[in-house]
């Protein structure tokens, strides 16, 4: 017998390694197949925050009125995604210029993945599917129309649409027809469109508005309205995988580092920190005369309920100290307009025991040391103000009576405030907001309003005493994922970049972890294959 071991013959398993180019190939893609890459939990929620912002540019097209894929339409929200620092996804919806760059490949990623991440977080409600869904096929729709003849054909051949332009023949042989239907065009232009022909059922929209020639069950799609047989596919595509991604959201929300994130995201507030005011300084003895010119209603009304009642419970103490940090007033002079409002009611030492700790405790001078970000307007309207209570959005707290009295006490005409009530009735209260602010202001420009402090902020730029600062959100702050690490609320975090309350903030984590139950820290990758396939 022989024993000797014998040595198999050594297999090398050849790993294909597929390019981004190949994976991404073009801006407008169905969203078929989940992604199957890791990615750090940083990214992941980057890119879902990111996505966000993009919505709800969306979102708020559709909630000013304005008809989709009109001049103002695609003005307003061109204008909204470079406000945004949204301009890699502005490039998509934009005409290909031919040349190849990496930044758009990775851009067609950054789109592919953050549109299944949210899928995670949207499919929780039928509420939350109908926005998500709707919002997701407006920008689809948006990056089609930005096609070019030849790119439309290499989207229909990629996706195995079985559909091809009629030939020169079969164009001549129903040409009246199309004379006839393709409304806003001359023949000569006419003549140079591509024309599909299809089932009149795939394009029922299009039936409905009399925008396409029928004949004999068939229907005859110019390109520049494929969009509508499309968009069905890509509808149908993501609503499938809403419904995939609601059968297992049970299993990814065991996992603690993403389920809180994604619980929370529809109220995430995706704009400017305005954690600390590192520009401008705000004394206290010009709050009067702010209140009235540059501060929202929301804010101007805890003001004044301070100077007349010399004290407010805590709900207005946090809406309303965290915003006055926001604006540039400092930790020194937030104790003293407080000290000094406060014990116009009670003596100085119950004021230093029951009220100054809470002022340090917001500007992460004391307890968990975390930094907090001033109230966004999402917050605001949450709020639930109690009988007594001056916190909360006046628009969505106040009855209409009340309401527009105060508005006529603040100076509006009859008829401005029936322009804000418009807004109010509908529950549209950043709308009515921003009304507000153009008729408080005589300007013409309506701003988007999205948090009390970027009222405040463009007040100021408006009467020149600020200068605009460049659009975009403010970038991450690297120190911060150094120092904690994991599901810590960024937007709380991010503030004060001394060295000393960094090295605070990390000497305090596990305190903080405890107080405020956010996931432990790690540092590994998500599978997106486990949480998304």
């Amino acid at each position: 017998m022989d024993f000797n071991l014998k040595k198999r013959a050594r297999q090398d398993v050849k790993v294909e390694v597929i390019s981004l180019e190949a994976k991404y190939p073009h801006n407008v893609m169905l969203y078929h197949y989940p992604p199957t890459e890791d990615i750090h939990i940083d990214e992941f929620e980057d890119l879902a925050l990111e996505r966000l912002r993009l919505l709800r540019v969306f979102d708020r097209a559709t909630t000013k009125g304005l008809r989709i894929f009109s001049d103002d339409w695609k003005e307003y929200v061109n204008a909204e995604m470079t406000r945004d620092g949204l301009r890699g996804y502005l490039r998509m919806g934009m005409p290909s210029s031919g040349t190849k760059h990496e930044a758009d490949v990775q851009m067609r990623r950054r789109d592919y993945l953050s549109h299944f991440i949210l899928r995670l977080a949207y499919c929780r409600s039928e509420d939350l599917q109908r926005w998500f869904v709707a919002r997701e096929m407006e920008f689809f729709k948006y990056k089609f129309a930005a096609l070019s003849t030849a790119e439309i054909k290499m989207f229909l051949d990629a996706n195995n649409f079985q559909i091809h332009p009629l030939t020169e023949e079969q164009k001549d042989e129903v040409k009246d027809g199309l004379y006839e239907s393709t409304v806003g065009q001359s023949v000569s232009k006419i003549e140079l469109l591509e024309f599909y022909k299809v089932p009149f059922t795939q394009v029922l929209d299009l039936v409905r508005t009399r925008r396409c020639y029928i004949k004999a069950g068939f229907a005859y799609v110019n390109t520049h309205d494929m969009v509508s047989i499309v968009g069905a596919k890509q509808l149908e595509e993501i609503e499938l995988g809403m419904q995939a991604a609601k059968a297992f959201i049970a299993d990814v929300e065991a996992d603690e580092r993403i389920a809180r994130m994604i619980k929370s995201l529809h109220n995430s507030y995706t704009g400017k920190d305005y954690t600390v005011c590192r520009d401008e300084s705000v004394p206290i003895e010009s709050l009067d005369q702010l209140s009235k010119t540059s501060m929202p209603l929301c804010m101007r009304m805890c003001h004044e309920h301070i100077r007349s009642q010399h004290h407010i419970k805590h709900g207005g103490r946090m809406q309303y100290g965290l915003f006055l940090k926001g604006i540039g007033v400092t930790l020194e002079d937030s104790l003293r307009f407080w000290r000094e409002e406060f014990t116009k009611k009670m003596d100085v030492d119950k004021f230093t025991r029951s009220y100054e700790y809470n002022i340090y405790h917001n500007y992460g001078k004391k307890g968990s040391m975390v930094n907090y970000t001033p109230y966004s307007c999402l917050k605001i309207i949450k709020e639930m103000a109690a009988p007594g209570d001056c916190h909360g959005c006046p628009y969505k707290t106040m009855d209409p009576t009340s309401l527009k009295a105060k508005l006529s006490a603040y100076g509006l005409s009859a008829g401005g405030i029936d322009e804000v009530m418009h807004f109010v009735s509908r529950n549209h209260y950043q709308f009515a907001c921003g009304k507000y602010f153009m008729l408080t202001h005589n300007s013409t420009v309506e701003p988007t309003i999205n948090h009390p402090n970027k009222y405040f902020e463009e007040s100021q730029i408006l009467m020149g005493n600020r200068q605009k600062r460049a659009p975009g959100p403010a970038p991450a702050n690297n120190k911060l994922r150094t120092a904690i690490k994991g599901g810590a609320n960024r937007s709380m975090l991010t503030g004060d970049d001394d060295d000393e309350l960094w090295r605070i903030a990390e000497t305090q984590e596990k305190v903080y972890q405890s107080q405020k139950g956010i996931a432990e820290a790690f540092d590994d990758d998500l599978d997106l294959t486990e949480i998304i396939e």
